[in-house]
């Protein structure tokens, strides 16, 4: 029988990313079940005991202490992962002699650090996250707000303070952002150019820049403004502030908002402001209906819509009709449906939206409006899961950083013989795991040989730390159908399933 053990380190922080990285590592140890690393704030906490792994000396950690939590075979696995976890997070100041680099242990010092900083990019758990932006907004710093769980009051009341100082935030849960050039957080490597992007979507915002920089294009600044930022209570503060900086940015020519759809007071502000712009503008909101759009404006149902739109042309080809014709003939009898395994939430939401436009009734574990809840699908039917949705990450790494988070539905899709296509996403760059294809490849080919079609698309550049044409290739050898991107890869599976 399992065993669950908690160890608290007291007055210790490491940022989110490598907490993950290093519960991967850990859960990766033989004996072990699962493995967390989290900051012991109420809401870290209350996540723990929702997965059954918080026990009394986790459950009297503080909001400055590390809880290293896990369940193991027995004793003697969780204590040795235990002291294994222990070792890595000491191994770091184990270096810290000699010439190791100085690192600034406060806000404060790094800005007295770094002459003519002019971003913060806050990543400490959501508690604290709002105390250390307004430090850095005080400062004269625009921020990026990495942390997720930030109230959305006190999110309204920093982007209300930004506006008033003449800057910007970015967030909070902002994970993808293109400012000058850099890509920051899950951003990837895409070259400067003359389109503006703002977005309150990391993924869609990786998905645009990817396709414009594949197509010869570049970005001037990618703004991610955080997924609330577009609802009633934030009101689109950020965004309007993005819109504000892109226009008179003279290094851009056009600039693309990528989104679900706003709430409908906000949409009229956001609408209003583009339209006194100097500036052409691609609108992408994802499930939106038609909108009335200025003479500057055009819509694009798609993110690859989008990224054409905004390069004047160059539409992203589909998979060759001879591909998708052996697929179909290989379908079999009995096979209709379609099964979407999704690291990135736009994406997921952008494939629900496709299928629902072709007659395609769709669950989801995060459906849009209109679109049923996976409780209705689970059965049998078409279904999208959001794999980065917390019902699948509580207590282990995101897809994107461990990306065999999926292995385990995406087995399940294989083997189901209801099940024509199965649709899945590899999402490249900074801060992805090495080899996202490599997960991906590996289950397809421990899969019945009478398994569904698969189709991929890749987010990424041949810049990426992972390669794309690398990663494209790890996936053709598996013999999957890669899609040039997530709307050709959900139109394919469409013309596959329908037989």
């Amino acid at each position: 029988m399992s065993t669950v053990h908690n160890r608290v380190r007291a007055g210790f922080y490491l940022d989110s990313v490598a907490l993950m990285r290093l519960s991967q590592t850990i859960t990766a140890r033989s004996g072990v079940v699962e493995a967390a690393l989290m900051i012991g704030t109420p809401a870290n906490r209350a996540i723990l005991d929702d997965a059954g792994l918080l026990v009394a000396d986790g459950r009297a950690a503080g909001p400055n202490d590390l809880i290293l939590a896990l369940r193991a075979a027995d004793h003697a696995a969780a204590e040795a992962a235990l002291d294994a976890a222990d070792a890595l997070l000491d191994r770091p100041a184990a270096g810290s002699g000699g010439g190791a680099r100085w690192r600034p242990r406060t806000l404060a010092a790094a800005i007295d650090a770094l002459d003519g900083a002019n971003l913060a990019l806050i990543s400490v758990p959501g508690a604290f996250a709002a105390g250390e932006a307004r430090m850095a907004l005080a400062r004269g710093l625009n921020v990026m707000i990495f942390s997720d769980n930030v109230a959305v009051a006190d999110e309204r009341a920093l982007k209300a303070e930004a506006a008033e100082r003449g800057l910007l935030v970015m967030g909070p849960d902002c994970g993808t952002a293109l400012i000058g050039g850099v890509p920051l957080a899950f951003a990837n490597a895409v070259p400067r150019g003359d389109i503006g992007l703002i977005a309150a979507s990391g993924t869609g915002l990786q998905e645009v820049s990817c396709l414009i920089a594949r197509a010869g294009g570049g970005v001037s600044h990618g703004i991610g403004v955080g997924g609330r930022d577009l609802g009633q209570a934030v009101g689109g503060l950020s965004t309007l502030a993005a819109i504000d900086l892109l226009d008179a940015d003279p290094a851009t020519r056009h600039v693309v908002l990528i989104s679900k759809p706003p709430a409908a007071g906000v949409a009229d502000k956001v609408i209003d402001r583009i339209a006194r712009a100097s500036k052409s503008f691609t609108v992408c909101l994802i499930g939106a209906e038609t909108l009335a759009l200025p003479a500057n404006t055009r819509f694009a149902a798609t993110l690859a819509d989008a990224a054409a739109d905004a390069l004047g042309g160059a539409p992203v080809a589909a998979p060759p009709a001879a591909t998708l014709a052996r697929a179909r003939a290989s379908r079999g009898d009995g096979r209709r449906w379609i099964h979407g395994l999704y690291t990135g939430g736009t994406l997921a939401a952008e494939a629900q939206v496709i299928l629902r436009a072709a007659g395609v009734s769709v669950a989801s574990n995060a459906p849009i409006p209109g679109a049923d809840t996976l409780e209705g699908g689970r059965d049998g039917g078409h279904r999208i899961l959001d794999l980065g949705a917390d019902e699948y990450t509580v207590g282990r790494p995101h897809p994107m950083i461990e990306p065999n988070v999926r292995v385990p539905e995406l087995a399940r899709s294989l083997a189901d013989p209801s099940v024509a296509v199965v649709l899945v996403d590899v999402v490249l760059g900074f801060g992805a795991h090495p080899d996202p294809a490599g997960a991906v490849a590996a289950a397809v080919a421990a899969a019945p040989a009478s398994r569904p079609a698969v189709v991929a698309s890749v987010c990424g550049t041949d810049g990426d730390p992972q390669n794309l044409a690398a990663q494209i290739a790890r996936l053709e050898s598996a013999d999957i159908i890669v899609a040039g991107a997530n709307a050709r890869a959900v139109e394919a599976a469409i013309v596959i399933a329908r037989g």
